[in-house]
């Protein structure tokens, strides 16, 4: 590690100016959220797996996507829960790296389950005759491969190509460490790291591009037909919902990281550097909300166990 970075650790200068009770109270409210996203995603993630009939590839996906969410909170909060229990804001190289690899897989991941959910509710509602050829067993386990392939390759060649030069800056202005700020942290970078850069974002555009396209067209269908709007309503709706909702949060912490300014309030820099921790706890609750197959299949465990 010593011929990659000039520092064996890293401060998360964001935590500077927050007093002890004030570590106390955030300590709190962030321990309750970590523990409400684990309980939603893992009551929604064995209601599918324990349920048959939920043993479609939609599920499979949905069941995938909190999965995913709780990698990324468990990325971020058990560290974070640390620092302000201990009072310290020191991360060393190593574990800059791990969670750096688990942000970034996580953000990546988010994109790959949300297109591949697109993809199979276009299927499903625009091309119904053709579902259950192509959406086979074999097909759902190579979208599986793809959905949780593609970003743990690209975090891996994202940090190696950030590490390849030494970091002349151990000081980080944010409650984690992540590939970007890695990159900012660098001595230099060359132009690979920025075309191999362009290359990542151009395929994460072309996964938004392609799911907006797919809603458009299956809003279109489901306004010709009955079946097809009730379809829209019990399964695309939260599919959309989750998707302008990860955006959003998505939008904010780049924001933060390519146009930070010191004149906005720390506080308010935190938030929008956490923010991509909001998803992980949303999605589930609105699946468990909105999904007639999830409320039923939840109704029947509930009074089994009762």
């Amino acid at each position: 590690m010593d011929n990659i970075s000039s520092y064996s650790f890293f401060t998360l200068t964001a935590l500077d100016d927050y007093s002890t009770s004030s570590r106390i109270t955030i300590f709190c409210f962030a321990l309750s959220g970590y523990c409400l996203t684990v309980f939603v995603n893992l009551v929604l993630i064995f209601i599918i797996i324990l349920e048959k009939i939920l043993h479609q590839p939609m599920y499979i996906f949905v069941c995938s996507l909190c999965i995913n969410g709780l990698f990324g909170a468990t990325g971020f909060y058990p560290s974070f829960l640390y620092y302000l229990l201990m009072e310290t804001n020191v991360i060393s190289f190593e574990d800059c790296v791990i969670q750096s690899i688990a942000i970034f897989s996580y953000g990546g991941g988010e994109f790959t389950n949300l297109t591949v959910m697109a993809f199979d509710r276009y299927l499903a509602i625009c091309r119904p005759l053709y579902y259950h050829t192509v959406m086979t067993s074999v097909t759902v386990w190579r979208l599986l491969t793809f959905i949780w392939l593609y970003p743990s390759v690209t975090a891996l060649v994202m940090l190696l190509m950030t590490l390849r030069f030494p970091l002349c800056i151990n000081q980080i202005d944010k409650l984690y460490c992540e590939t970007w700020i890695l990159e900012r942290l660098a001595c230099q970078v060359d132009t690979a790291q920025f075309v191999i850069s362009g290359i990542f974002a151009f395929l994460i555009v072309a996964m938004i591009c392609f799911v907006i396209c797919s809603y458009i067209k299956i809003i279109i269908a489901s306004k010709h037909s009955v079946q097809n709007y009730k379809k829209f309503m019990n399964t695309c709706l939260p599919h959309l919902v989750a998707l302008l909702n990860y955006v959003l949060w998505s939008l904010l912490n780049v924001t933060y990281v390519r146009f930070g300014s010191s004149t906005v309030p720390q506080a308010f820099k935190n938030f929008m550097s956490v923010s991509y921790m909001i998803p992980p706890l949303v999605n589930p609750i609105q699946y468990l909300v909105w999904s007639d197959s999830v409320q039923y299949q939840v109704s029947l465990s509930y009074w089994s166990l009762a």
